[in-house]
């Protein structure tokens, strides 16, 4: 059977699942046992290039901190600058706009 390439690709898309689901088919185009020949094969059949391998000689990014929950709501804590016991920060955070008098 031969296809037009927007046929094609309609066709393929309908068997990919929308994001935050999970595959749980073993068999077909993506099974672990056939799965680098069957993509070299369907890259080869829509003349695509072949994937690029990531550059060996750039330096490996730093692992990611896990993000740190806030004690109170329990919900993600952005950190924006850390600085030595004694040192001050460098950017203060404002001045309130009012002053609380005691009289």
């Amino acid at each position: 059977m031969t296809l037009a390439p927007g046929e094609f690709i309609r066709r393929f898309l309908i068997h990919v699942p929308p994001a935050g689901f999970h595959r749980i088919r073993h068999y077909g185009l993506f099974a672990n046992a056939a799965r680098a020949a069957n993509l070299a094969k369907a890259r080869t059949l829509l003349q695509a290039p072949p994937p690029s391998e990531p550059d060996a000689s750039a330096e490996p990014e730093p692992p990611a901190r896990p993000p740190i929950a806030c004690p109170c709501c329990g919900g993600r804590r952005v950190l924006v600058e850390v600085f030595k016991r004694g040192g001050s920060p460098r950017s203060a955070p404002p001045r309130p706009a009012f002053r609380i008098d005691s009289s």
